[in-house]
């Protein structure tokens, strides 16, 4: 509570907060501040001016611009994707390529069909794995038997196996690779 007949000083530039007794005079109170307030200085008219010359110029409400949206959809921004950096591997042991050339080439063909393409067309005849490609087969028959193929057939035969028509090179014959193989 204030004691009466006292006031908080009420100079705008630094209020003190002190309660000064009623003011004798016009003149000002004890603490030294004049009742009467002080006249604005030159530089801060100035800057007054300069401030109300600018609002008048440009205008006090400047109008933002609004982003026209084209389309109806909102993707959200991309954001940084950082690549993974596990500190354990989850897998304890690395998965084993089950399709390898063993598994890709089955076994070789003696049919009287297969043996006539081996003595006129220079072409083994292979049932191999379902899911086996070409490219696949050439490599397994080159990893197998050490021999380089012209190209390669497939067909799936009626009873659900993959039959390869593996032609040889010129620089390989196909009776020699079959008595290698000990199909002959």
């Amino acid at each position: 509570r204030r004691p009466a007949g006292r006031w908080p000083c009420r100079r705008l530039a630094d209020p003190c907060r002190m309660p000064h007794p009623a003011p004798r005079s016009r003149l000002g109170h004890s603490c030294g501040h004049s009742a009467e307030p002080q006249p604005p200085s030159r530089q801060a008219g100035e800057a007054k001016a300069k401030k109300a010359a600018k609002a008048l110029a440009t205008g006090t409400k400047s109008k933002r611009s609004k982003k026209i949206r084209k389309s109806t959809k909102f993707h959200r921004p991309k954001t940084l994707v950082l690549q993974r950096e596990p500190k354990y591997s989850r897998r304890s042991v690395p998965r084993v390529n089950k399709l390898d050339q063993y598994q890709i080439l089955k076994y070789p063909l003696t049919t009287e069909s297969a043996m006539k393409k081996i003595e006129d067309n220079n072409t083994l005849v292979f049932i191999v794995d379902t899911r086996a490609s070409k490219s696949k087969i050439t490599e397994a028959v080159r990893r197998m038997y050490e021999i380089k193929t012209a190209k390669v057939n497939t067909l799936i035969r009626p009873d659900g196996l993959k039959k390869a028509y593996v032609r040889l090179t010129t620089d390989y014959d196909a009776l020699d690779v079959a008595n290698k193989i000990g199909i002959i």
